[in-house]
């Protein structure tokens, strides 16, 4: 799927001194320092590589009532790394010499030498295969296999414990999406979506799609696929036959359905008609029409009560449920560039943490409600597919065809829901 939006940045290397420091005529990072080696007290130079903003605005609701999250201890963007204010870095660009191996200025180079920067997170390997966009990643329950998707046409399966690649299946066509429910892999490729019993290794093809099918999920054994004409088919799951039977057609959207979610007897459906449409579960109608994004709605997240949704517009949203039963902006988180992706994981503390993947080559870690930086991931491109794991594990996939496995470090006495 081709969206608008550039996918190249500079970024400029920032260094901002503390009151104590502004008395020194100097305003470099002291050298010996960042070596471990300084033994001059006072030092004239500065002892510190990342300085955090501190000024917030905590008028970011636009007018409209404050909600609470998470047990009502705090509100949307309320916080030190909130609103449009970003964290201030000293360097915010990955170094080109050291991604290709030689850059001879080591601890001295003021560009990044990782492709993360950020506490609490680590990449644990990098997944090499895939030529083209990486657009589904999969974890079926009962497997110990991995599995990528991406628009070169394959499905390749890892093993997650050495991390080789086991087998490559042609699937037939660019693949748009790809889930996993229970034991069944469903993958969205032009006109069609099939579906394998990882345990049974049983495959079926659903036919109904015209053009691609950009997005999938699943709810009461229901299968709900998004296509590029802007409906949304659904199969019903028959148990005694072992087949997926049609069981309705969602019209409504002008253009492609990108991103699917399941909340509380609702269905959300983002479109590249620049609208969210909410569809009532039991009778598969729908509710309410969402029209406050600008630019395409790339994705849309379930997060306890509130529904979060992201566009080319460069904002994502957060939104909830009025007294009236309709949803309503209650935040607008507002980025340099598009978005094009969001999941929601769990630090080590147990902490939600949103993760947002922009056009600019870069994943950005906000913790809720308070939308505080937590750190960024860089990449080659824009990453397309976010999937959560088992302990502390998530996943990326980008442009370029590279899948990443990244780790929170789990405290082990922390239970995580």
């Amino acid at each position: 799927m081709d969206v608008d939006g550039g996918n190249k940045r500079v970024f400029h290397r920032l260094a901002v001194a503390t009151a104590a420091d502004t008395r020194h005529h100097q305003k470099k990072v002291c050298y010996h320092w960042q070596a471990g080696n300084c033994n001059r007290h006072p030092c004239p130079f500065l002892h510190s590589a990342t300085v955090y903003g501190s000024t917030m605005s905590c008028n970011n609701n636009n007018g409209r009532r404050s909600h609470t999250f998470m047990n009502g201890t705090s509100t949307w963007g309320h916080g030190c790394g909130g609103g449009n204010h970003r964290a201030v870095r000293k360097a915010d660009k990955v170094c080109n010499y050291w991604v290709q191996g030689n850059c001879g200025y080591g601890e001295r180079c003021k560009f990044i030498h990782s492709w993360s920067c950020g506490d609490g997170f680590s990449l644990l390997t990098q997944l090499e295969g895939h030529t083209k966009v990486v657009s589904g990643i999969a974890l079926p329950s009962g497997s110990d296999k991995l599995y990528t998707a991406s628009i070169d046409e394959t499905l390749r399966v890892w093993d997650c414990q050495s991390g080789q690649c086991t087998a490559e299946i042609n699937v037939g066509g660019e693949v748009g999406c790809m889930i996993n429910e229970g034991p069944w892999i469903f993958v969205g490729i032009p006109n069609c979506v099939r579906a394998w019993n990882t345990q049974t290794c049983m495959e079926l093809s659903l036919q109904g799609p015209v053009g691609q099918v950009y997005a999938l999920v699943v709810n009461n054994d229901i299968l709900f696929a998004g296509t590029q004409d802007g409906s949304i088919l659904a199969w019903k799951f028959n148990v005694v036959v072992n087949v997926f039977e049609p069981a309705a057609s969602l019209t409504g959207h002008s253009r492609g359905v990108v991103s699917l979610v399941v909340g509380p007897n609702r269905l959300y459906s983002a479109s590249m008609d620049n609208t969210i449409r909410v569809w009532n579960l039991e009778h598969l109608q729908c509710l309410q029409i969402l029209t406050d994004h600008t630019s395409i709605v790339m994705s849309v997240l379930c997060w306890d009560q509130f529904l979060l949704s992201c566009s080319l517009d460069k904002t994502v949203k957060v939104w909830v449920t009025t007294e009236s039963g309709k949803l309503e902006v209650t935040y607008t988180h507002k980025e340099e560039h598009g978005v094009v992706a969001l999941c929601g994981v769990h630090d080590s503390q147990g902490k939600p943490i949103l993760l947002c993947s922009c056009t600019d080559n870069t994943l950005r870690l906000y913790e809720l409600p308070s939308f505080l930086d937590r750190g960024k991931i860089f990449t080659k491109q824009e990453i397309r597919t976010i999937k959560m794991g088992p302990g502390g594990i998530f996943f990326t996939g980008d442009g370029s065809g590279q899948v990443r496995v990244w780790n929170w470090a789990i405290d082990p006495t922390i239970s995580i829901q």
